[in-house]
């Protein structure tokens, strides 16, 4: 892919960008070693902790192109995940390339589901179900099946245990379309300021955080209170795996699901 990218950048940028043109979506730790490759390889000053300001540098030249190397922390494990996405469009007409209309329909209504939760989950049986809704014509469970085997290898969807939710490069790449469209559920974490999709919401004020920012937030609290109205933290606190790159221990589905706030504390 032929880019005419300004002289600001070096041979390392511009390899670190075909990377990601090609991967997509990295960890933070791969993308640490692509900078450091890259930048040995064509004998760039290399700064180990200036990854941010390395891709800083390549967005600023990235932005005409209405292209971006966004960063957030996944939700489900608490890592660091860098995404190339593209910003000309924010709408879910960005897959319509590689989904058909039927297809994209069942995608936006299971998003709706996702959304619209309690707990940012929607259940296989309950996005098959959607399957009979579709217009103008209907999807047979078995082709509804395929379809989310392909949402979730293509990364726009996660699933674990029969239970589906955003993936993060999906959550990255269509921010603003969510928060535009569903303005009275969709809410930004308190503390990282992104958006959150599974979240714990204060009964209080309302405010939303991040299962991965509440359990880091709280770790350093002598009881739990919330950061904008100091009123007790009700909700149960996911547990911290120190030390580990992963932030979150692993936990059951259930305590998971159990951590988030009831559907109408996330509307009010």
């Amino acid at each position: 892919m032929a880019m005419a990218l300004g002289t600001n950048l070096n041979d390392a940028h511009r390899q670190f960008l075909q990377a990601f043109l090609t991967l997509g979506f990295v960890e933070r730790p791969e993308a640490a070693k692509l900078h450091q490759l890259y930048c040995q390889l064509h004998k760039v000053h290399y700064v180990p902790d200036k990854l941010d300001d390395f891709i800083n540098t390549l967005n600023a030249q990235l932005q005409p192109l209405s292209l971006e190397i966004r960063k957030g922390v996944s939700e489900e494990n608490g890592r660091t995940y860098y995404a190339l996405v593209n910003l000309a469009e924010t709408e879910i007409t960005l897959m319509a390339s590689d989904y058909s209309e039927n297809e994209l329909e069942l995608f936006k209504k299971t998003m709706d589901v996702i959304v619209l939760s309690s707990n940012g989950f929607a259940s296989s049986t309950e996005i098959l179900n959607l399957a009979d809704q579709l217009k103008p014509k209907k999807m047979k469970k078995v082709e509804a099946e395929l379809v989310l085997q392909r949402l979730v290898q293509d990364k726009w969807l996660s699933e674990k245990e029969g239970e589906y939710t955003l993936h993060l490069r999906c959550v990255l790449e269509l921010e603003q379309y969510i928060l535009r469209h569903y303005q009275d559920s969709a809410r930004k974490c308190h503390v990282c300021h992104s958006l959150s999709i599974q979240s714990q919401v204060c009964e209080d004020c309302g405010i939303a955080m991040h299962l991965p920012c509440l359990a880091k937030y709280f770790q350093a609290q002598r009881e739990p209170r919330c950061p904008n109205c100091k009123q007790f933290w009700p909700h149960q606190i996911p547990e911290i795996n120190l030390p580990g790159p992963s932030g979150l221990s692993s936990t059951p589905q259930e305590t998971r699901r159990s951590a988030a706030s009831p559907v109408a504390q996330r509307r009010q």
